[in-house]
C-alpha cells in the first residue's frame, strides 16, 4: 500500500519560485512511493485549517513557503493526537527554520530530504496557546516582518526588513513589564523581547549563542531594556553587533516556561507573523513535540549529542 502525503504550499512565497518547480517536486515525491494530495494556500491560517481537518489521513505532511507557512502547518499538527512527521521546502525570504536545521536551500534537494530524510524531534513553543515553531517576539522592529509588503520582501530579501526597520527608529515604543520564570521576577521597561529556538533569527546567525539545543525543552530568552541616553543605546547596538549579551542592558537566559504581564496590550509576532495583542502572556515549551525531516547524519546540536559528549569526557577523566 502506498504511503500518503499532504503537500501544502504557499504559491506567493519567495517570488513564487515554487510554481516553476512544482512538477519536479511532485515527481520526487511520487518516485519515493507517495500518493500525493496537493493543496495551495489561499490566505492567512489556510494551512492550519487544512492540516487540522485532513492531516490524520496522511503519513507525512510536507509544506513549502516561508516561516509563516511552516508556522501554520506546525500549529495545525500540534492540535492532533497523532502527529505526522513534517517535511519542509524553504521558499520564503529568510527561512530561519531551514537555516537552523540545515535543510537545503535548493528546493529540489529539500524535496529529497522531505521523503528520504530522518526525523528530528524538535521543541515547539506557545504564547497563550498559540503555537510557534522557532520565535515569538514583541517590541522594536517585530512588526516589520508582517507589515513589509510581500513584493518588497521578494525584491530586496533581508534588506527589506532593515530598510523598513530604520524608518521606525524615531518611534520606538517601550513597555513596562513583570517577567516571571523559574523562581525569578524581573520588573523593567523593555523595548524588545524575543523567545527563540533557533540559531538564526531574521536571517542573521549566531545572535542567540553558539550552543543552541533545539530539542532540550528550553528556549532562549532575550529582553532589551529601554536605553536612558545615547550612550546606552550605542552600547545595546554594539552588543547586538558583537553578539555579546553580558551587558546589564540585556537580560539573557533559558527557560521552559515564563509569564509576562504588561501595563497595556502588546503586539506579538509568532514566526514573523502577527500573533495578537496581549497584556498578559503565558509561554510554554513542548519538548520534542514534532518530528521534522532533516538530512541524514547532519550535525545538528541536540541533547543526544551532548549526552554522548558528556559520556566521553567522563570516560577520559576516569582513565
Amino acid at each position: 500500500m502506498k504511503k500518503k502525503m499532504l503537500f501544502v504550499y504557499n504559491p506567493n512565497a519567495g517570488k513564487g519560485k515554487i510554481k516553476t518547480r512544482l512538477s519536479d517536486i511532485v515527481e520526487i515525491f511520487v518516485k519515493a512511493d507517495y500518493e500525493v494530495t496537493i493543496y495551495a494556500t489561499r490566505g492567512k491560517q489556510d494551512a492550519t485549517r487544512i492540516v487540522k481537518n485532513s492531516a490524520k489521513e496522511y503519513d507525512l505532511i510536507v509544506c513549502s513557503g516561508g516561516d509563516g507557512t511552516l508556522n501554520e502547518v506546525t500549529a495545525g499538527v500540534m492540535t492532533l493526537e497523532k502527529r505526522p512527521e513534517i517535511g519542509y521546502l524553504p521558499a520564503g525570504t529568510t527561512n530561519d527554520f531551514a537555516a537552523s536545521h540545515k535543510i537545503p536551500k535548493n528546493i529540489l534537494r529539500a524535496a529529497e530530504v522531505a521523503v528520504n530524510g530522518e526525523p528530528y524531534y524538535y521543541d515547539v513553543g506557545s504564547v497563550n496557546d498559540e503555537f510557534f515553531a522557532y520565535v515569538a517576539a514583541f517590541g522594536a522592529f517585530t512588526e516589520v516582518s508582517y507589515e513589509t509588503p510581500q513584493t518588497i520582501k521578494n525584491t530586496l530579501g533581508r534588506v527589506a526588513y532593515l530598510l523598513e526597520g530604520m524608518k521606525r527608529l524615531p518611534s520606538l515604543k517601550s513597555y513596562k513589564m513583570i517577567v516571571k520564570y523559574d523562581d525569578k521576577v524581573i520588573e523593567e521597561e523593555f523595548i524588545f523581547g524575543m523567545i527563540t529556538n533557533s540559531s538564526s533569527v531574521g536571517g542573521f546567525k549566531g545572535f542567540i549563542g553558539k550552543e543552541i539545543l533545539l530539542d532540550d525543552g528550553l528556549f532562549e530568552i532575550c529582553l532589551i531594556k529601554v536605553p536612558k541616553n545615547p550612550i546606552e543605546l550605542q552600547a545595546i547596538i554594539n552588543t547586538l553587533i558583537t553578539k555579546d549579551t553580558s551587558t546589564n542592558l540585556i537580560y539573557s537566559f533559558r527557560t521552559n516556561r515564563m509569564s509576562i504581564e504588561a501595563k497595556e496590550e502588546v503586539p506579538w509576532t509568532l514566526d514573523g507573523e502577527f500573533g495578537g495583542n496581549f497584556s498578559q502572556v503565558d509561554i510554554k515549551i513542548y519538548k520534542q513535540a514534532i518530528a521534522y525531516r532533516i538530512e541524514p547524519k547532519k550535525a545538528l546540536i541536540s541533547t543526544k549529542n551532548t549526552e554522548v559528549k558528556a559520556a566521553l569526557i567522563d570516560n577520559k577523566m576516569k582513565m
